[in-house]
């Protein structure tokens, strides 16, 4: 009888498959990592710093309400095409409303 299934495998070997594991439970469940950090000088609070790190995947983070970068312009090509439509909406408008002064001001200077 062997005992080679009792003796642990060496320092990484097979560890990638117990790291994908662990990532995979990580990802699947959350980790929320927070901390404080506090600056004081003789009771007086001079500096504070929130830290919170939420480590999730896209769909376990969309359950939790969690979706910020799909508005942000810089991570999302979606909200960045939405808010140059927006823009080009804005500007359109504006630029109606200036059409609609210019014949009221040719009116007034012939006046």
């Amino acid at each position: 009888m062997t005992t080679a299934g009792r003796i642990p495998e060496p320092y990484g070997q097979g560890s990638g498959a117990n790291l994908a594991d662990i990532l995979e439970r990580v990802l699947d469940k959350g980790v929320v990592i927070a901390g404080d950090i506090r600056i004081n000088l003789l009771d007086i609070e001079l500096l504070t710093i929130k830290l919170r790190l939420i480590v999730a995947s896209v769909d376990k983070a969309k359950e939790m309400g969690i979706d910020w970068w799909e508005d942000d312009p810089a991570l999302s090509s979606r909200a960045h095409r939405n808010e140059l439509a927006r823009e080009n909406a804005d500007l359109r408008a504006h630029i109606a409303q200036l059409e609609q002064l210019e014949p009221k001001a040719a009116e007034e200077e012939s006046s």
